[in-house]
């Protein structure tokens, strides 16, 4: 887990994403998952860089199977960006780093 990412799980997805008072966005994956890897030192930066403004969860859906269920997570990576307990936006694939900053920036 990068320095400014947080790890969720299923039973503390509601108050870590939803009740969390600034935009998330969350980075489902999985270890196996080599776009996933791809992407995340982007994830990381963004953590990072928005610090405090925005909140950046990484959710393993190998461990976590029904959050991933409950959002129509069918491929990884897929980044959920969630403000005020609702879904704005989101990304699939291995995407470039723009597109994760441009789906950060939606949150704020």
């Amino acid at each position: 887990m990068a320095e400014n990412t947080i790890d969720v799980t299923d039973s503390n997805f509601e108050e870590m994403v939803l009740k969390a008072g600034i935009p998330t966005m969350v980075d489902f994956w999985a270890t196996w998952c080599a776009p996933c890897r791809a992407i995340a030192p982007h994830v990381a930066e963004m953590a990072k860089a928005y610090e405090g403004r925005v909140r950046v969860v990484k959710m393993n859906v190998d461990e976590n199977p029904s959050t991933p269920g409950k959002y129509g997570v069918r491929g990884i990576p897929t980044l959920i960006l969630f403000k005020d307990g609702k879904v704005l936006d989101q990304l699939v694939g291995a995407v470039p780093k723009g597109q994760i900053k441009d789906l950060v920036e939606k949150g704020l």
